[in-house]
């Protein structure tokens, strides 16, 4: 584990912890994705506002590695996608063998979205010409690569179609700009550091995905919603261009101490404007979308903070 730096405000009153909650961790991802930064700039929130809290961000696989860190109490927090979260909570997916019942969320940060890259001097256009090509599906155990496999399933698409590889970001951006794969993809909140350093050194073109896609997506896999990455949003990129997003949650094990889940809840959406400085994804870290999105029910803790703020929690989300 590393703790990261980030330079930011300190607009909050000191609150104590409890003696034993006072390290802290933030299971994420790999460095080329927004869960490193916006769980760093989380861990750093905490260390400046809350006394005597050290906090810490931990590099890892992403959302399935993560919940198995939850359930196992090896890590405090943890970022993963509405799908993977909700699969753990089920024992669905592939989390039949081992469900994580304990699984509470604090809030909803931002949407991820899927994102499939190659170069623009590629023959590939759409989901079907992923056909005989050599395809990154994200890290072993990453959201990415649920999420890939649940959209082309939906379409009739299988990894015998293509050859599947599993590199996590910064691989499948170095893969790409050297000829090593065809394409890859991401499932990430927008822009993301490692197809943003692809396209300054080749010419890249995301692939839209077609009404039909998109509705075959959203008919197998529920958390799915249409998302358009906007023009201009890396280099080159002259068009919006139509995909899926995907909620990313903040969960704990329910065994977490009901005080500090709520002032770490309290500290999140008091001071969200310090994570959007460390990255734009965290404009979408609202009450609201909290609500609207969260597929588990939210922490004993979270749930206090939000009714003291006048919040009204659906029945859904109380455990």
């Amino acid at each position: 584990m590393r703790t990261l730096h980030y330079v930011a405000a300190t607009s909050m009153l000191a609150v104590a912890l409890p003696a034993s909650a006072q390290q802290l961790s933030i299971a994420t991802g790999g460095t080329g994705g927004t869960y490193y930064p916006i769980g760093g700039g989380f861990a750093e929130m905490i260390n400046n506002h809350i006394e005597g809290a050290q906090a810490t961000a931990e590099v890892t696989g992403a959302s399935v590695e993560n919940m198995g860190l939850i359930m196992r109490g090896d890590a405090d927090m943890a970022l993963a996608l509405a799908d993977t979260v909700y699969q753990a909570y089920t024992g669905t997916g592939d989390f039949e063998t081992r469900q994580i019942e304990a699984t509470r969320a604090l809030a909803s940060m931002y949407p991820n979205a899927v994102q499939l890259v190659t170069l623009a001097e590629s023959d590939i256009h759409s989901l079907a010409d992923l056909e005989g090509k050599r395809v990154s599906v994200g890290a072993p155990g990453s959201g990415t690569e649920l999420n890939a496999r649940a959209l082309l399933e939906a379409n009739d698409i299988s990894y015998d179609d293509f050859t599947p590889l599993r590199f996590n970001f910064n691989e499948t951006a170095d893969a790409i700009r050297d000829g090593d794969i065809d394409a890859g993809f991401w499932s990430v909140g927008p822009p993301t550091s490692s197809i943003m350093n692809l396209a300054t050194t080749r010419d890249i073109r995301l692939i839209g995905l077609s009404d039909e896609e998109i509705a075959n997506a959203r008919e197998d896999t529920a958390v799915f919603a249409r998302y358009m990455l906007g023009e201009n949003l890396y280099e080159g990129m002259d068009e919006a261009v139509p995909t899926i997003g995907v909620p990313n949650v903040l969960v704990v094990n329910a065994a977490m101490d009901e005080e500090l889940a709520y002032q770490l809840t309290e500290l999140l959406f008091e001071n969200t404007d310090e994570l959007i400085a460390v990255h734009p994804a965290a404009n979408d870290t609202t009450v609201e979308f909290t609500m609207e999105s969260t597929p588990v029910p939210l922490h004993p803790g979270a749930i206090r903070y939000f009714e003291d703020a006048g919040v009204e929690v659906p029945e859904r989300l109380r455990p």
